[in-house]
C-alpha cells in the first residue's frame, strides 16, 4: 500500500505537467484563417490572426503576415446613396481683433459690410469716416451633416478675406450659412481660435502656423434639416468607396446570403442596387443596420503610388514583377575652386595677383553591376529583389517606371 500511494503521488505533478504542455502548446499554434467561400465572402466571423511579421529593411510593406486582403465590413466599404453631407457657407465680420484685422482702404468690401451692419443696428455712418483696424471681413465654411435636426451644434472654419494679419482674439459676428440652393441651413456665431500666431516689430516678424484661419467649435447651429425619407424606399443604392466590379459582386453575394433570394445586384464597379424585401420595407434602420455588419473580402487593382516630393512609395499586394535585369549607377562631379596668392619679394617691382586652381573629380560609382530581378509572386519577394539592389527609394522611383516601360511591371503606376 506505501509503494502505490507513492506512485500516485508522483503521476500526479506528472499529469500536470503533461497538461499545461499541451495547453501552451494550443495557445503557441497558429489561428486557423476564417473560412470563405470562392465569392470572397467570409462563412463565419473572422478568427483573431497571429503577430504580423516584421517588416523589410529600407522598402518594408505594411499588412498581415500572409499578405491577404483582411474581410471588412460593408460599412467601411459602402455608403447608402443620397445619405451624405452637403457643405455650406456664408460671409461675415471678426470683430475684437487688437490692430490685426483689414485696412479699410485696402478692403472696400469690409469697410462697406461694415457700415451695413452698423445701419441695420441703427447707427448711421453715412459721411463718416471709419478708421478701424479691429474689424475682419472672413467666410465662414462648414459641413451639414445627414439628419442633422434643428438644434445640431456644428464646427465651422472661419477664414480671412482681405489683408489681416491675424484673427486671434475676435468674435464672429452672427452669420448665415447657405447651401448650394440658396437657401439658409445654418446660423454661427462665437470667439475664433486660431492655432498660429503671429508676432512683428520695426525690424523683424515671427509667425508660427496660420493665424489668418480658426475653427469655432460647435459655433453653428442648424436651423433647416435636409428632407430624406429613408423609410420610403422601395430601392437601395449601394455606392462604393473604391469602385470594383468583384468587391461589387461580393457585396451583393454577401446581402443576398443574408437576406435570401437575389435582391441585390451590382450594376457598374461602383453601384449596388437592393430591391427591399416587403419584409423590411418601413424598417430600413433595421435593414442597414444588419447590411452594413457583413464582411466581405474587398479587392483591389495592382498599383503603385510614387510620391516624388516625398520619395514614398506604397504598392499593393497584387503587384507583380516578371524577371528583368537592371543596372543603376550615378555620375557625380565635383569642382572645387582654390585661389593661390602670388606675392612678389620685398622691394621687388612686381604686384600681388591671384592665381585660380580648380579641381575637376568625376566619379561614376564603377563598383555598381548588372542586377536580376526574378519574377515575383508575392509582394514580399518584389521588395526583397528591389532591395537587393542597394538603391535609396528617391532611385526606385526612376527604377519602377523603367520596370513599367519595358513591360515587366504588371500593375498601373501614379504619380502624386
Amino acid at each position: 500500500m506505501p509503494r502505490l500511494f507513492r506512485l500516485r503521488h508522483l503521476l500526479t505533478p506528472l499529469a500536470a505537467l503533461l497538461l499545461a504542455g499541451a495547453a501552451m502548446a494550443a495557445d503557441l499554434a497558429p489561428a486557423a484563417p476564417p473560412a470563405r467561400g470562392g465569392n470572397g465572402v467570409s462563412s463565419h466571423a473572422p478568427t483573431r490572426s497571429g503577430a504580423a511579421e516584421a517588416g523589410v529593411s529600407r522598402t518594408a510593406f505594411a499588412g498581415s503576415g500572409g499578405m491577404g486582403t483582411a474581410l471588412s465590413r460593408i460599412k467601411d466599404l459602402a455608403s447608402v446613396e443620397g445619405v451624405r453631407s452637403n457643405q455650406i457657407l456664408g460671409y461675415g465680420i471678426v470683430v475684437g481683433l487688437n490692430g490685426t484685422g483689414d485696412t479699410l482702404n485696402n478692403a472696400p468690401f469690409t469697410k462697406q459690410s461694415l457700415q451695413a451692419m452698423l445701419e441695420r443696428l441703427g447707427v448711421n455712418t453715412r459721411g463718416a469716416s471709419m478708421r478701424t483696424a479691429n474689424v475682419a471681413a472672413v467666410m465662414v465654411t462648414a459641413n451639414l451633416p445627414p439628419f442633422a435636426v434643428q438644434g445640431t451644434r456644428l464646427d465651422v472654419t472661419v477664414s480671412a478675406l482681405g489683408d489681416a494679419k491675424s484673427l486671434q482674439g475676435g468674435t464672429l459676428l452672427a452669420t448665415p450659412l447657405l447651401g448650394a440652393d440658396g437657401e439658409v441651413y445654418a446660423v454661427s456665431q462665437g470667439p475664433v481660435a486660431i492655432a498660429g500666431f503671429s508676432a512683428e516689430a520695426d525690424a523683424a516678424k515671427i509667425t508660427r502656423g496660420v493665424p489668418t484661419v480658426g475653427r469655432i467649435a460647435n459655433g453653428g447651429l442648424v436651423e433647416r434639416e435636409i428632407d430624406f425619407a429613408l423609410n420610403k424606399l422601395k430601392t437601395l443604392r449601394l455606392s462604393l468607396r473604391n469602385p470594383d466590379l468583384t468587391t461589387a459582386r461580393r457585396i451583393a453575394a454577401a446581402i443576398n446570403d443574408f437576406i435570401g433570394g437575389d435582391s441585390a445586384e451590382p450594376t457598374d464597379p461602383s453601384t449596388v442596387v437592393l430591391q427591399i424585401p416587403p419584409r423590411f420595407q418601413g424598417n430600413m434602420i433595421r435593414l442597414l443596420t444588419d447590411i452594413e455588419q457583413l464582411r466581405v473580402e474587398p479587392d483591389q487593382g495592382a498599383r503603385v503610388v510614387i510620391d516624388e516630393r516625398s520619395g514614398i512609395i506604397v504598392m499593393g499586394k497584387d503587384v507583380r514583377v516578371s524577371t528583368v535585369a537592371v543596372a543603376q549607377g550615378n555620375l557625380t562631379v565635383t569642382i572645387s575652386e582654390e585661389p593661390q596668392v602670388s606675392q612678389p619679394n620685398e622691394f621687388a617691382n612686381g604686384r600681388t595677383v591671384v592665381v585660380p586652381r580648380s579641381n575637376v573629380k568625376v566619379d561614376t560609382e564603377g563598383t555598381n553591376k548588372l542586377a536580376l530581378v526574378k519574377e515575383s509572386v508575392t509582394l514580399r519577394e518584389l521588395v526583397d529583389g528591389l532591395n537587393a539592389l542597394g538603391i535609396g527609394p528617391r532611385d526606385m522611383l526612376t527604377i519602377l517606371q523603367a520596370i513599367k516601360a519595358a513591360g515587366a511591371l504588371q500593375a498601373d503606376i501614379e504619380v502624386m
